[in-house]
């Protein structure tokens, strides 16, 4: 089988991507990040999910964004609360992490050479999202040409390719497509200010885009079944 280093978050778009991954015919190798974000409540969400969905191996790696802050995730700064779902694209919001898809997607770098692995995925999507710079197509496409001019392997000929097929697809579109490849969306946690035992706040810009997704399919957000909430 061909491996793909997949960028797990725990959160609904990269399990999806995970799953697609696996459809696609690749052995999935999960790379997770423990970064200094607000809370744990991801890591543990992408644990269930990479036990859940069979990975070859499921890394964690531990660096400290939180050293330079700038950001709601990773600095003591509010997360914003029940902003309209059409203004998130205007600005880019203070949950931003700088840098950090560029980051990630380094290390994902790196253990694909390692592995010799060929391929790398992850979940960005430029619609239905807060407005981060880094989950922009432009973006993808030149981090994949300067991967392919910094490491051995592409020096030698083996080309690496960045997928992110969630990239043109609305929240709706990818919970539409996560269902019908049979993924339990109650393993997986969004929020960006989760409570107690991983409860979502259900007003961050991530719970708002979720819901949004969710009501546009149709469909009941199990998680939310979990915790008792009322769509």
């Amino acid at each position: 089988m061909n491996k793909a280093v997949v960028l797990l978050s725990g959160g609904l778009d990269s399990t999806t991507v995970l799953a697609i991954a696996h459809q696609q015919g690749f052995e999935p190798y999960a790379l997770s990040f423990c970064y200094g974000q607000r809370h744990s409540v991801e890591l543990e969400s992408a644990q269930r999910v990479a036990k859940a969905m069979g990975v070859k191996e499921h890394v964690i790696a531990d660096i400290n964004l939180r050293a330079f802050g700038g950001s709601a995730l990773t600095a003591d700064i509010d997360v914003p609360k029940g902003r309209d779902t059409a203004a998130m694209e205007t600005s880019i919001p203070v949950t931003y992490v700088p840098a950090r898809n560029t980051i990630f997607l380094s290390f994902a770098l790196g253990w694909a050479e390692v592995l010799e692995a060929q391929h790398i995925f992850l979940g960005v999507n430029a619609l239905d999202y807060s407005g981060y710079p880094d989950c922009r197509p432009e973006f993808i496409a030149a981090f994949e040409n300067m991967a392919n001019l910094a490491t051995k392997a592409g020096v030698e000929g083996q080309q690496l390719t960045i997928h992110a097929p969630l990239i043109n697809m609305s929240k709706a579109d990818i919970i539409r497509k996560g269902l019908t490849l049979g993924i339990d969306y109650s393993l997986t946690s969004s929020c960006y200010d989760p409570g107690e035992h991983g409860k979502p706040c259900g007003q961050c810009d991530s719970c708002l885009l979720r819901a949004k997704g969710f009501a546009e399919v149709g469909a009941t957000d199990p998680l939310l079944e979990k915790f008792g909430i009322q769509a």
